[in-house]
């Protein structure tokens, strides 16, 4: 089997894989409606955790190897910073094209920072597959299980805040599964570039985590905090921090 043929076929199974937990949730958040603002708590939680655990950290690893003199922490503001811009931008062409006061809840922004943020993590993992199957196939493997072990708790969050969002399942999930194969996009892409793409990673990694942290901050956990159900406070901070823990030992595991 070719390398490329493995490239493809690896990369497709991870974005399946992916994609498992959060088609599971739209079965079961069906019967449970509630379930699926406990988990926008989760997906703020495990946006942190793959911002702090895992992107971040491997941006600076990967420039400290190319010997890239901009600081990673500089990117990740970058990216932050051009979020509120883009998320500004999309408030305003609501605001001007539905109206003060037909801005209804379900036109709010987090629909596309979720679906652009979600898009360029998924190109970035089909990437780093591409790369590692380059370099070793055995190695490749072992990277895409570790993408699917760190993608499906933040998939299963993606879901929940597209849902909580208003946005339809039907919609949810055409628009998880095109984000997805976005990996096999920047899987070919990094075969075809060769070993020149590894040199653009730490940058696409660092303002990822920018955006990661500014929906996690500016979005969601304001949107935990706006809701008033009795006894929810405890279960939105358990999940937040389950996520956050999902993550990091998700990470941790793997790397080891």
């Amino acid at each position: 089997m070719s390398t490329l043929t493995l490239i493809l076929f690896f990369t497709l199974l991870g974005s399946i894989c992916s994609l498992i937990g959060g088609i599971l949730l739209m079965f079961f958040g069906k019967k449970n409606e509630n379930i699926v603002h406990v988990l926008v708590s989760f997906a703020a939680g495990a946006l942190l955790g793959t911002a702090f655990f895992d992107l971040l950290p491997e941006a600076v690893e990967h420039a400290e190897e190319f010997s890239i003199s901009t600081p990673m922490y500089t990117l990740v503001l970058v990216g932050i910073l051009g979020f509120y811009l883009l998320d500004r931008g999309i408030h305003w062409f609501h605001y001007h094209r539905i109206g003060q006061k037909k801005h209804s809840e379900h036109s709010r922004p987090t629909i596309p920072l979720v679906i652009i943020s979600d898009s360029v993590h998924n190109f970035i993992d089909g990437i780093a597959i591409a790369i590692t199957f380059m370099v070793n196939p055995a190695l490749g493997m072992v990277t895409t299980f570790a993408i699917i072990a760190h993608e499906i708790p933040q998939e299963i969050g993606d879901f929940a805040i597209l849902l909580h969002a208003g946005m339809s399942r039907k919609k949810v999930i055409i628009v998880n599964v095109v984000s997805a194969l976005l990996a096999v996009l920047g899987a070919v892409i990094a075969y075809a570039i060769g070993e020149k793409v590894e040199a653009i990673l730490p940058y696409a990694l660092a303002l990822t985590s920018g955006f990661f942290i500014y929906i996690a901050l500016t979005n969601l956990i304001p949107e935990i905090h706006h809701e008033e159900k009795r006894g929810y406070a405890f279960l939105e901070t358990f999940f937040l921090l389950l996520g956050v823990v999902v993550i990091y030992m998700a990470v941790s595991l793997l790397h080891h």
